[in-house]
């Protein structure tokens, strides 16, 4: 490998015109495929073998026409103080917004409140639905144009009017101001680190171009394989990330390789050769991680992780060829400002910072070892009381109207309004389906912790009917999700009275199943990625133990980072210096993509780290030399990665949307954890226990097991290139 990997270094280095060209082609060819290719699909969210969508599924088969999925908007009235909506001047001005409402070509029907009798028991508060045609993200300008413009009409009028559903929702994401800071703190850090803007912008430089080329890629296939608007947001995300990493890991090497007096197309070939083949194995442990989230059996989410895999290969082909390409263009401007001119880089004698927390490990594994150990452990105890949901309009801040309506209806009409249950009697098999479902409803009706059920609603054909359930409790509530259970568990005996058959949907019900659904598929996501990565390291490190004791690092940091999380956005402690203004359950899909990212990215710092300790030792260093060693020439770096990454991740924090600032929150934690306590004190302090323990591996698994040298020991037995002269510039005459 390092060898094969050398030779790609060298022929990129002296073909750098024509490697530079062809990527350049590539962009174009992409680019241009991604303008002509029809729009990306809106993808509906879907998880095949749950209840909820067995139901939802139904629905749409025995409902033809109806749009299931179509935007709602809940317009929700409140009558000025002391005063009621069914006044005169209230009554009249809720009936002529609702009139205005129901306009528009987009608009299916809006019920008004007086008809439909949704008015609190106080008299205080009414509510109108808007049902939309189309989905949301398909609405137009002008509808939510037309929307707005009415309900400030009615608040003209005197009333407090607030609007809650799909409707007004905007699509959430990462804002693109969020990677702008993230580009900006990781160009400082990079700059910091090197002392040059030519090394710190390489990087970054090279890091772009992947993620352009990724996405591109994404949109030309996105109607070709049904990809979502969605599925690029992980590509991006994660593309970025592992495209400044290895391009920071190919040019640092290059420079040590320049400081130990090689020429610069030689430094190149070592650069690849070493830290190239670091970089393959750790784009693998990434990918694996990725393409494991086929696992959890969320199509969508299959698709994002494939996506994304796709985007960590092309970082990897990127550090191996343009890299090494345009470090041919301009060899020497990657070089402290010094060493520029004379084209070499004095070679330091002192021992660095990585070197002296090393010694300092050293000294004391041990107590560094149970410090750590038992910091994160304490940290990980909260995950113990994880509770998985999908947070919904209670988790926005009350400066949104979706969370004014939210707190309206609640208070108005129960907190279990705004998370009804949906019904779907299957009657094809009764002798009466109207009379089967009326039975079904007063059964579901008796059951404790239903306030309310309505009346059912029959298909053309009468064999099918829906109604609503309203809870008791909120849409994220303990007591919700028994209920859901409880309805379900009477089934067997409500059916064999009615002959009908019932199944319980609604976006509650659904959030109920995923969260169980995603919770069952953990551990065997674990398994896979885990078990795969393993086998992956063995190969590289060639040791038992320094694999076993990768995995189990990356658990202690996972399980810390959930429970932190949960400590702010479940419990609520510091949740107001974050800008968190309603906890509740974690998002559902939370621990599946905290697992998937920060397990390769956690590899990489494991396989950069260990491997120059693993070079060290198999160049005739001591095990204790060996790990002072890889702190001496990895340690800056990896920091510098590391604090690259968690910027990324913390600029997310400032987002308005609760799941995103989740979400950047738990993997900054977990990054900071897994770099600077697993990889920087954790794995030193274990190694240091297990001295030459930790490199063992039986005779028959090494005869077994492919040699693939990712330390680069062939590259060591190689007739050496004699250095430049003091003074020479160093560099090779350039090759067009």
């Amino acid at each position: 490998m390092a060898t094969f990997l050398y030779r790609v270094g060298r022929l990129a280095f002296r073909r750098r015109w024509y490697v530079a060209l062809v990527w350049a082609a590539v962009l174009a060819a992409v680019g241009l495929g991604a303008l002509k290719a029809p729009g990306a699909v809106d993808e509906e969210f879907s998880m095949p073998g749950i209840e909820s969508q067995k139901a939802f599924d139904l629905m749409e088969q025995r409902f033809p026409g109806a749009t299931a999925d179509g935007a709602t908007a809940r317009v929700v009235f409140i009558a000025p103080g002391g005063e009621k909506v069914t006044a005169a001047e209230n009554k009249e001005a809720i009936e002529k917004a609702v009139t205005g409402l129901g306009d528009g070509t987009q608009v299916a029907s809006a019920v008004d409140p007086f008809q439909a009798k949704t008015i609190s028991k106080d008299g205080t508060t009414a509510f109108a639905t808007v049902t939309y045609k189309v989905k949301s993200t398909d609405l137009t300008d002008a509808s939510r144009n037309h929307l707005e413009h009415t309900i400030e009409g009615a608040r003209d009028a005197g009333l407090t009017v607030e609007a809650g559903g799909t409707a007004l929702a905007a699509e959430t994401g990462p804002g693109g101001m969020a990677e702008v800071i993230g580009v900006a703190i990781a160009a400082v850090v990079l700059l910091v680190t090197f002392g040059s803007l030519a090394a710190a912008g390489l990087p970054l430089l090279t890091a772009v171009i992947g993620v352009g080329v990724s996405m591109a890629t994404i949109l030309a296939l996105a109607s070709a394989l049904g990809l979502s608007t969605t599925t690029g947001t992980l590509a991006m995300m994660l593309g970025l990330a592992v495209g400044i990493d290895y391009a920071l890991f190919v040019v640092s090497r290059y420079r040590e390789e320049r400081a130990k007096g090689a020429a610069p197309q030689e430094a190149v070939g070592m650069a690849v050769g070493t830290a190239g083949s670091a970089v393959v194995f750790a784009g693998l442990t990434v990918v694996i991680a990725l393409a494991g989230l086929a696992v959890v059996g969320i199509p969508m989410l299959t698709k994002m992780g494939l996506a994304a895999a796709g985007a960590v290969v092309v970082a990897v082909l990127i550090a191996l060829t343009l890299v090494p390409a345009f470090l041919g263009f301009w060899p020497n401007a990657v070089l402290p400002r010094k060493a520029r001119k004379s084209g070499r880089i004095e070679q330091s004698t002192e021992t660095n910072g990585g070197a002296r927390w090393a010694r300092f490990v050293l000294r004391r594994p041990l107590p560094v070892l149970l410090l750590g150990v038992v910091g994160l452990g304490a940290l990980a105890l909260p995950a113990a009381d994880l509770q998985l949901g999908m947070p919904g309009d209670e988790a926005k801040p009350t400066s949104t109207t979706e969370r004014r309506a939210y707190d309206a209806l609640a208070e108005g009409f129960g907190p279990g309004f705004n998370g009804p249950l949906t019904v779907v009697v299957d009657g094809k098999g009764a002798a009466d389906p109207k009379a089967a479902a009326d039975s079904i409803a007063k059964e579901i009706g008796a059951t404790k912790g239903v306030v309310s059920v309505s009346p059912a609603r029959f298909n053309d054909a009468g064999d099918t009917a829906v109604f609503s359930v309203v809870p008791s409790t909120a849409p994220t509530d303990e007591k919700t999700k028994t209920l859901v259970k409880s309805i379900r568990d009477e089934r067997p005996g409500i059916e064999s009275g009615t002959g009908a058959s019932y199944e319980v949907t609604g976006t509650t019900a659904m959030n109920i199943d995923i969260a169980e659904k995603v919770q069952a598929a953990l551990v065997p996501y674990l398994i896979v990625v885990v078990g795969l990565a393993i086998v992956l390291l063995l190969v590289v490190f060639r040791s038992l133990l320094v694999p076993l004791k990768a995995a189990l690092g990356f658990l202690l940091s996972v399980l810390a980072s959930l429970g932190a999380v949960v400590v702010v956005f479940q419990q609520g402690h510091g949740a107001e210096l974050l800008g968190v203004e309603q906890t509740g359950p974690i998002m559902s899909l939370m621990p599946i993509f905290l697992v998937g990212i920060v397990f390769g990215l956690a590899m990489d710092y494991e396989v950069f780290l260990v491997s120059r300790m693993r070079e060290a030792h198999v160049h005739g260093e001591s095990p204790a030399q060996a790990v002072t060693s890889g702190f001496r020439h990895s340690a800056r770096v990896v920091a510098a990665a590391a604090l690259i990454m968690i910027a990324v991740f913390a600029g997310f924090v400032g987002e308005s949307d609760s799941m995103i600032k989740m979400i950047g929150f738990g993997l900054a934690a977990a990054v900071l954890f897994d770099a600077f306590v697993v990889r920087m004190a954790i794995v030193p302090a274990v190694l240091a226990l297990l001295g030459d323990k930790a490199w063992w591996l039986p005779k028959w698994l090494d005869r077994v097991l492919p040699r693939v040298d990712v330390e680069g020991e062939a590259l060591s037995r190689r007739p050496g290139t004699e250095p430049a002269p003091d003074g020479a510039p160093d560099l090779e005459p350039a090759r067009t």
